[in-house]
């Protein structure tokens, strides 16, 4: 995977959380993904298509995704409940959506972000490509960007 693929990922989440929810959250560690289990409980998951295919998946903590959502909705949550599972699909859909406007090249569409939750959920990338996990702490707590996503050309030639 390209750095050119991951930057416009990582810019488009800390601008996604200063403007949506006020919370600055800065970069850790980049590595390679291994295996399929999430470091946190909550997972938004959305799939990008057309000239570059992939999955982007937010790993969110349960402090953090409880404060993001109590924000967004302007009322305090204490449990993973539907408001808060949607807030995070929406989060995770305007981090891919703005992370698309930089990658024009790649006419990239976007699905519909889908939301797993449970210690134990795993989330599995195409084998044609090893995702990046970028790490981030804020005040708030820690969450996690992996991005899995290749061009359509380089599956073509593997």
């Amino acid at each position: 995977m390209k750095a050119e693929y991951i930057n416009p990922f990582i810019k488009s989440l800390v601008n996604t959380f200063d403007t949506m929810v006020g919370c600055q959250f800065t970069q850790e560690e980049i590595k390679l993904k291994e295996g399929s289990d999430p470091k946190y409980e909550i997972s938004g998951v959305i799939g990008l298509s057309g000239n570059a295919e992939g999955t982007v998946v937010l790993n969110i903590s349960r402090e953090v995704a409880l404060k993001a959502a109590s924000t967004m909705l302007m009322t305090e949550l204490t449990e993973i409940d539907e408001d808060v599972i949607d807030a995070i699909g929406e989060l995770t859909n305007m981090i891919a959506g703005s992370a698309k406007g930089e990658l024009e090249g790649y006419s990239l569409s976007v699905s519909l972000p889908s939301v797993i939750t449970g210690r134990d959920h795993h989330v599995n990338f195409s084998s044609k490509v090893p995702p990046i996990s970028v790490s981030f702490s804020s005040d708030w707590g820690p969450l996690v960007l992996e991005v899995g996503l290749t061009s359509v050309a380089e599956v073509a030639e593997v």
